[in-house]
């Protein structure tokens, strides 16, 4: 299973393969599961709140068929992944990331992120694809 950054998610289906490295976008590819966390749904509400993402659809029907037609699944966040996040170690004090990182630590996942601070986190050791 491959848990997928928000930003990752976004350039999967915005953009398609040529938008990501290629052994990120190989592993998308390959892999038997690919999922998201709920918290990247407030992520790209967010953004495009913000005027940092524009999409081609309202959110609400953007999220919802980003995920039906690409069969990526939405992970809930649940009490477990929202106490982890919270133990996890003091790297940064990004809450959708520590979401993001406690989800792929719950589900025994690899996690699909270019974002400079997971590979800080000891606990992503042997669950993190970078693409480097």
């Amino acid at each position: 299973m491959i848990l997928l950054d928000t930003h990752i998610w976004i350039h999967w289906i915005l953009l398609g393969r040529g938008a990501l490295k290629p052994s990120i976008a190989s592993a998308i590819e390959d892999a038997d599961r690919v999922v998201i966390s709920a918290i990247s749904c407030f992520e790209v509400t967010l953004l495009v709140k913000g005027r940092k993402l524009e999409l081609p659809l309202p959110t609400d029907e953007w999220i919802k068929e980003a995920l039906e037609q690409s069969a990526i699944e939405c992970l809930p966040i649940t009490c477990s992944i929202a106490q982890r996040s919270v133990k996890l170690t003091d790297i940064h004090r990004d809450p959708a990331d520590r979401i993001i990182i406690a989800t792929t630590l719950e589900h025994g996942a690899q996690v699909a992120s270019y974002d400079a601070t997971f590979p800080n986190y000891p606990e992503l050791s042997g669950y993190l694809l970078t693409g480097l």
